[in-house]
């Protein structure tokens, strides 16, 4: 049978079908008519056009599909354009999860992510932790809040539903580029000025392709997994890109000084140049003040998920920004302890 996979050209979705194809999977995936399709060029897959917004669309696309891979949504790290990402994010699972159930889908694995999870201020979060609609959100973060809800509501109807919850994905096949790849693809071009302290859970994006496939495979109907590699400092994180890169780290400011601009930059840009993607938002900053912890005890005791290294992840994303032409000059990156040595005879 079928694999659908939807926001195969983004980088969630991209390594995810990486996973596929390498395991001999029969792939249908769904673009938006006239998106990039770098990501998904060079496979053997089939490509269907339509729209998460078309519902007849997807019912013709989804024909013959035993299991769907729902990765696509927009991303959206500032207030405004609420309606659409609410119609894209929100009714476009709905929709997509009555198509499936109408092709007799027999399980649909949604990625989430980890702004729908409640915060704990004394522990890492985890699945049981309710996301709180009194506090400030992201509009993206309560967008799959309610794409959660879509989840159990198909759940509910019949339909087996399993959440994939993302946090921070580093590694490669990032065409767009992420707004984590921009950092690692500016830090080995000496384009990025600054940075500030402050931490978030990442995790490596073949470690979360894998997390897709054990929800597939082994995950609770209604149930949602986090997927997490590692914790990192963004001390941490320079320092690894200091090693892999070979160029010292910019200058370390403030977090209260970049609040401070992020909020009067936003304001500039999003009167001048709104389409322009901004790297310090307000929210930006003050995601990364809490340092957000996650526990994955869930998924590594009922899927048997377990994580590789985050370093590895951030050296395999530069290797392909240099190879995809995205960095200008790399020096050879140094050698992770262990790497490169041959086994004793």
């Amino acid at each position: 049978m079928t694999v659908m996979l939807t926001g195969a050209t983004g980088h969630v979705g991209a390594n995810l079908l990486q996973h596929l194809v390498g395991r001999g999977e029969r792939v249908r995936v769904l673009v938006r008519p006239g998106s990039p399709r770098e990501a998904i060029r060079a496979l053997d897959v089939e490509v269907v056009e339509g729209d998460l917004r078309d519902v007849s669309g997807l019912r013709t696309a989804l024909v013959g599909c035993d299991r769907v891979y729902h990765c696509a949504a927009k991303v959206q790290t500032v207030q405004g354009g609420e309606a659409e990402l609410f119609a894209i994010n929100v009714l476009g699972t709905r929709n997509l999860l009555t198509a499936a159930k109408e092709a007799h889908a027999q399980r649909v694995v949604v990625t989430s992510s980890l702004g729908a999870v409640g915060h704990s201020e004394v522990r890492p979060c985890n699945e049981q932790d309710p996301f709180n609609p009194f506090v400030h959100h992201l509009p993206y973060e309560e967008s799959k809040a309610w794409v959660e809800h879509e989840c159990l509501r198909a759940t509910c109807d019949g339909l087996e539903v399993v959440m994939a919850v993302s946090t921070a994905v580093l590694g490669p096949h990032d065409h767009g580029p992420s707004r984590m790849g921009r950092v690692i693809a500016d830090f080995a071009n000496g384009d990025l000025g600054a940075y500030i302290p402050g931490g978030f859970e990442f995790v490596s994006a073949d470690d979360l392709a894998q997390g897709h496939l054990l929800c597939m495979d082994k995950g609770r109907p209604g149930q949602r997994y986090i997927f997490s590699t590692q914790f990192l400092t963004i001390d941490t994180l320079m320092e690894m890109l200091e090693r892999i890169t070979g160029r010292r780290r910019p200058v370390r400011l403030p977090a209260a000084l970049m609040m401070g601009l992020a909020h009067v930059s936003t304001w500039v840009v999003g009167r001048l140049a709104p389409d322009r993607p901004l790297r310090f938002t307000p929210d930006a900053v003050r995601l990364l003040q809490m340092q957000r912890r996650a526990d994955i005890t869930r998924a590594k005791i009922e899927l048997g998920y377990a994580p590789t290294s985050i370093e590895s992840a951030v050296r395999r994303a530069y290797e392909w920004f240099v190879a995809s032409g995205r960095i200008r000059s790399a020096s050879a990156p140094k050698m992770l302890p262990g790497e490169g040595k041959k086994e004793s005879s």
